[in-house]
């Protein structure tokens, strides 16, 4: 759960940065929230979060 919340809060400084500097417009962000929003209720929601939870604990298991 702590992973979930912290990429969702990575995801978001970095779609407000990309806003402000005018590299993501308001159509584009929407769009890929939407996309998220059917990403997560499709068949292949399962597959993505073990696979988000296979990297984050593959990153989280390196030594610097």
């Amino acid at each position: 759960m702590a992973i979930s919340i912290s990429v969702v809060l990575f995801l978001l400084v970095l779609a407000v940065i990309f806003l402000r500097n005018g590299g993501l417009k308001i159509s584009h962000a929407l769009v890929c929230l939407l996309l998220g929003f059917y990403l997560a209720s499709s068949s292949i929601a399962p597959t993505i979060h073990s696979g988000l939870t296979a990297t984050a604990d593959l990153v989280g298991s390196l030594r610097p």
